[in-house]
């Protein structure tokens, strides 16, 4: 479970947020090991509302192209402009300098903890 950080939850689409207010959104370690080489980010501009379960943006690899769902619903209050520039950052550190939006919460979908993600994904 190295690569599923304890104090985050997780999503079944392989997305992880904090319990922060604004939330910090971005996709975990084993959704950037799948895709490959991340080369470009769609992601939301700041200002829009979005809801929990939606498509909001997208990451496209070298592999593949996958829709980013929002794991909450609330407004994006930023969005991480270096990820952007340098999306290969969200491959090198996915829960660090890697994420992808904060948004201002007002309500949250269907989470599971870090050990439930564990075994979704067999870790």
């Amino acid at each position: 479970m190295s690569n599923i950080p304890a104090d985050l939850t997780y999503t079944a689409e392989h997305e992880w947020l904090t319990s922060d207010s604004p939330a910090t959104v971005g996709i975990t370690w084993n959704a950037q090991d799948a895709l490959g080489d991340i080369v470009y980010l769609e992601l939301p501009a700041v200002g829009t509302q979005i809801e929990a379960g939606s498509v909001v943006g997208e990451v496209e690899s070298t592999k593949s192209v996958s829709e980013l769902f929002s794991p909450v619903s609330g407004t994006v209050v930023e969005v991480n402009d270096e990820a952007v520039a340098n999306p290969e950052i969200v491959n090198s550190d996915p829960y660090g300098a890697g994420w992808l939006v904060k948004v201002e919460v007002t309500s949250t979908g269907p989470v599971l903890t870090a050990e439930e993600y564990a075994a979704q994904v067999g870790s």
